[in-house]
């Protein structure tokens, strides 16, 4: 088995540090801390000097761990060879996960992934073993996955170019997604700058039965908080009930605390993760982290008196808990199972399931496929088999030989699951459907993480269901959402009827231990200065970066609007994946489907909007932006509530600063987007009234006037001019977060650009 870098080191000065740290934040607050501050504060770069101010201030801190999967990598890797580094700062590791399309099962779909794939492969390959990256191959794991069986350990602050990189948090790390310009700061040796984020306390008391799992844990929080409850916001998890939850069940609820918009999730460290890094191997983490308990969880008099350290507590009590199933479009929307077929009937949607998915980075776990396989050997017990197709993500080659060794495959597979390879496929899109159409309607339960339309197959009319593991294997039995498994029964091919039992506790981790595997990973190669980073010159998949053009010092004026987008505009809706991601790595080729699936405020459809110099409508916004910035025209978007949600693909920001964007004018963000297009140039804007964004009209022209002459200052409003068709104008204020250096930034016309200067921050 190929070497994997160590971590008791790493462990080691990492704990060492937090312990230093931590000691001049205690005595600047004067006040005990949770474990989030503990880590947060604990990786200050400046613990003396820096602003402490909740919501306010902006951080930078030393994180100890960099991560990209495939998709976000090429970018970002792309970044970095610009900065003109030599190698990383930290360790960083590149997980191929998202390019390799689900469709025949996984030994077929391995293959065509590796040579539809192979010039992404050979770049992300080469590029890791120039610049001192560790690379995991296509068929290894999914990125959080492996994070969570290789790399993580309690008291780490790893940033990652996923959204889904707080996973970890389940292992007791503060993990945190991040565009790719971040990361590119981090390996080049810079801080990493955050805005400090504000607290959430979610109690957990009483343990889990039933049916109810650690996934209906996080649906029932997202129903409670909603997607932009955790906007800026840390959730950690504490109470008696978190001691009764597996370290790969507290990650399955960090993993999707990204659907709550939260900077990151995560749990204390405690027995069960001490079981879990014994069985990974890994016993010198789990006896570093004993040895230093007292750091790696909130300080006493937080659990006494919660109130006090957090700007909202949240109880829930697991006993009470119901399994869940949220969805379609919104992972908030939740509901009991026993409260989806009146729900269903009422807003008319399809009762068929077409589709059930089982695994991905979420829930692909010993414990959650164990659960799984139990449900299935019920119904083989009675003659029953799927009713609908069942579709099954191992989250890791670990994982899959693992539930080969140990049976619970062969029990899926007999109730007709077909095996996908050791990656995302359906969960971000990468999904060859055989059996729908686009356009038309179907419904889907998956438990996965995501469900915005489009999201898993390209279908806007496919509605999307999450659920738990078990949950999706009960309704794939029964093929109808018309079902509650705590009461109704299922009917086998013979006619018999059988009721499912709720599947018993599942083992943490193996009887017999994993099946231990580095499958695919490269460790790069002592001797890197003579290799050379694969790039086609006449590659459509990949190109080097040009720079974007530094700022003018002038004020925008009359720039024409491209964009009104209504209701949710998430990064799928920016730039979308399935078919996309072929292009992740090629900017100007991957920008053609720049708000493809953008709803015109003003027309209802998706993807079109008018020209306003030549007054054709029904245009892909694309070709518009292209045609304006041929014309030396820059441009302004205008959004909603929570722009930008969603995915940390940094591509939802750089097509549109490749294609002319000046500013985007939003009633609120999300953080990573936000971030994202300061990194790259692009004023983020917002509403001080929010209803102003009524003002805006299809064939407006944008003026932002305040910029100039050294006008754009930290907490300084801006101002918005809208010229109307007819020659009226409105104006009102606009507001931005963008600190000192952010202003540098857009100065010179990205954060790469201040960082291949070597400013720096």
């Amino acid at each position: 088995m190929p070497a994997i870098e160590t971590t008791p080191a790493l462990m080691q000065q990492t704990l060492a540090s937090l312990e230093a740290r931590l000691s001049v934040v205690r005595r600047r607050l004067g006040r005990p801390l949770t474990f989030a501050e503990k880590l947060l504060l604990g990786h200050l770069d400046d613990p003396e000097g820096q602003p402490l101010e909740a919501g306010k201030s902006y951080l930078e801190l030393r994180p100890d761990r960099v991560v990209m999967q495939d998709a976000t990598a090429q970018m970002a890797l792309l970044q970095f060879i610009s900065s003109g580094r030599d190698e990383t700062a930290v360790p960083t590791t590149v997980h191929c996960d998202h390019l390799i399309q689900a469709h025949r099962g996984a030994a077929a779909d391995m293959e065509q992934a590796q040579v539809s794939n192979r010039e992404v492969y050979d770049f992300l390959r080469s590029a890791s073993a120039r610049y001192g990256i560790g690379f995991w191959g296509p068929g290894a794991g999914i990125i959080h996955q492996v994070v969570l069986e290789k790399y993580a350990f309690p008291g780490c602050m790893m940033i990652g170019t996923d959204s889904h990189t707080p996973n970890a948090g389940g292992l007791g790390m503060f993990a945190c997604g991040v565009g790719g310009a971040d990361a590119v700061d981090v390996m080049a040796g810079f801080p990493w700058e955050v805005l400090y984020p504000e607290l959430v306390g979610v109690r957990l008391v009483g343990q889990l039965g039933g049916w109810a799992s650690p996934k209906d844990v996080i649906l029932k929080v997202c129903e409670i908080l909603t997607v932009k409850g955790g906007t800026n916001r840390v959730v950690e998890y504490f109470g008696p009930g978190v001691a009764t939850l597996s370290c790969t069940g507290k990650g399955t609820i960090t993993n999707m605390g990204a659907e709550l918009g939260a900077t990151t999730s995560l749990f204390p460290y405690d027995a069960r993760m001490a079981l879990y890094l014994k069985a990974t191997g890994r016993e010198q983490l789990a006896d570093l982290a004993n040895q230093h308990a007292e750091l790696l969880r909130a300080d006493p008099e937080v659990e006494a008196d919660p109130e006090r350290f957090f700007d909202r507590v949240v109880e829930l009590d697991l006993g009470a808990l119901a399994p869940h199933i949220t969805g379609p479009h919104t992972p908030d929307r939740a509901r009991t199972v026993s409260q989806l077929p009146a729900e269903r009937r009422a807003e008319g949607w399809p009762p068929a399931l077409s589709s059930c998915l089982i695994g991905s980075c979420t829930n692909s776990s010993y414990e959650d496929l164990s659960r799984a396989a139990e449900v299935a050997q019920q119904a083989l017990a009675h003659g029953a088999v799927a009713k609908t197709k069942l579709w099954c993500t191992p989250g890791s080659d670990q994982i899959h030989r693992t539930i080969k060794r140990d049976g619970q495959l062969d029990a899926l597979a007999a109730i007709g699951a077909v095996v996908l390879a050791n990656a995302c496929g359906p969960c971000i899109g990468q999904w060859k459907r055989d059996d729908s159409k686009a356009g038309e309607a179907n419904a889907i339960l998956t438990s996965f993480n995501r469900n915005f339309p489009k999201r898993n197959d390209g279908n806007p009319e496919t509605l999307a269901f999450i659920g738990s593991p078990e949950i999706c294997v009960a309704y794939a039995l029964a093929g109808t959402l018309d079902f509650d498994p705590l009461q109704d029964e299922i009917e086998t091919p013979d006619g018999a009827r059988f009721q499912l039992k709720a599947p018993g506790p599942a083992p943490d981790v193996p009887e017999r231990g994993f099946v231990t595997s580095a499958e695919g990973y490269i460790a790069p190669p002592a001797q890197r200065e003579n290799v050379v980073v694969e790039i086609a010159p006449d590659s459509e998949r990949l190109a080097f970066l040009e720079p974007f053009a530094a700022w003018d010092g002038k004020d925008f004026e009359a720039l024409p609007l491209l964009l009104k987008a209504a209701g949710k505009c998430t990064t799928d809706h920016i730039s979308m994946a399935g078919p996309w991601l072929r292009y992740r790595g090629h900017l100007d080729r991957i920008s053609d489907n720049m708000f493809g699936g953008a709803r015109n405020a003003f027309t209802g459809d998706a993807g079109t909007g008018q020209n306003l110099l030549s007054g054709e409508t029904g245009v892909a916004f694309s070709a518009i932006a292209r045609d304006y910035k041929a014309r030396g025209l820059r441009w302004v978007v205008v959004g909603d509530d929570n722009y930008g949600e969603g995915s940390s693909r940094e591509h939802a920001a750089m097509e549109p600063r490749h294609l002319g964007v000046a500013a985007v004018l939003a009633r609120s963000f999300a953080r990573i987007h936000e971030t994202n297009l300061k990194k790259q140039g692009v004023l983020p804007l917002c509403f001080v009234d929010p209803a102003d964004y009524e003002k805006v009209q299809e064939r407006d022209r944008v003026s932002i006037t305040e910029l100039a002459a050294g006008a754009l200052q930290p907490g300084r409003n801006v101002g918005i001019t809208l010229h109307h068709e007819g020659g009226e104008q409105e104006s009102f204020d606009a507001q931005h977060t963008l600190n000192a250096d952010q202003i540098v930034w857009f100065r010179a016309g990205s954060a790469l650009n201040v960082l291949k200067d070597g400013e720096g921050h």
